[in-house]
């Protein structure tokens, strides 16, 4: 059975599911006769059972197979419907973030009895590998966050933390792109609840680039022992391993589904590890040649104007 990475990709029928085998690109829906398959979200759908057709087609579509320097690839979930992203989630980044506040090093979480948080992106941030972002025209402080990204393969609710990653079906990569310096409302005072700005600061257009494809869970030994890492114009920014996170994969799936209902297909971006720009006072300008990766994973370079 060979090993493959679920993919979506461009064609003259529009966006299309493939499975990528090496360096060749298989049609999921040609490959295996039902027309349903050419959709990523469709595959999720009931993902354990059409597994086993995939598989099939991964081992017989060898002829129909396309060179994967052929097409153009998309973000593997081009609008997912919900992406759950965690908020300070590495234990050197959370103590980065406070120093840039002027605040001491937070205390883990964990001893205060607290659970992971999240804040939410919609899908009309994502963007694909290769693609280029627009930076919003009121930021002059656009920076980088290398992510993990889980993709949900079945519907989770008040999952235990024991079982979290039976409901996971695959990972990719993504870079949660933030506008630092539209994240607070200007003209109200620092203690204002109505200060801060979610929507400008992660929501813009082009914000989570993601890819190039998804890695299924089977072909991950370990998720929380990762290396990750982000380079501009090929300087190293950030390099760590998700065995930094504060709260793994494990507690934040069984966190957000004692809140809410997980469904396949969507995401969560599991956290940031040091080295974003807002750190040492650097970021994003037009030109930039930014390439996120996780190792075992893939990775994307996304160009900024």
């Amino acid at each position: 059975m060979p090993q493959f990475q679920l993919a979506t990709y461009q064609s003259p029928k529009g966006p299309r599911a493939g499975l990528v085998v090496g360096d060749k690109i298989i049609d999921a829906a040609g490959a295996t006769g039902n027309a349903a398959d050419a959709d990523v979200l469709a595959l999720l759908g009931s993902w354990d059972s059409n597994l086993k057709r995939l598989d099939a087609a991964a081992e017989k579509g060898a002829a129909s197979a396309k060179a994967l320097s052929s097409v153009t690839l998309l973000a593997p979930i081009t609008r997912p419907i919900a992406i759950y992203c965690a908020g300070a989630n590495y234990r050197d980044h959370a103590n980065e973030m406070a120093r840039v506040q002027g605040k001491p090093d937070p205390v883990d979480p964990h001893t205060l009895g607290l659970r992971s948080w999240h804040f939410i992106k919609i899908g009309h941030c994502v963007t694909g590998p290769g693609t280029t972002v627009q930076m919003p025209a009121k930021s002059k402080k656009v920076d980088w966050e290398v992510e993990l990204a889980v993709i949900i393969g079945k519907t989770a609710r008040n999952v235990s933390e024991k079982d979290a990653l039976d409901y996971v079906m695959g990972y990719t990569v993504s870079n949660d792109l933030s506008a630092r310096d539209l994240g607070t409302r200007a003209g109200l005072p620092e203690n204002s609840n109505f200060r801060a700005d979610w929507v400008a600061h992660k929501c813009f257009d082009g914000s989570c680039p993601m890819g190039p494809w998804i890695t299924l869970a089977r072909d991950i030994a370990n998720p929380h022992d990762l290396k990750l890492g982000l380079d501009v114009n090929g300087v190293v920014k950030q390099n760590s391993n998700t065995k930094e996170l504060i709260f793994n994969i494990n507690e934040q799936i069984a966190d957000i589904s004692s809140r809410l209902t997980l469904h396949p297909g969507d995401v969560i971006l599991t956290g940031t590890p040091a080295g974003v720009g807002a750190g040492k006072g650097e970021f994003l300008k037009a030109g930039d040649k930014v390439r996120t990766w996780v190792d075992k994973v893939g990775e994307i370079v996304t160009t900024m104007a």
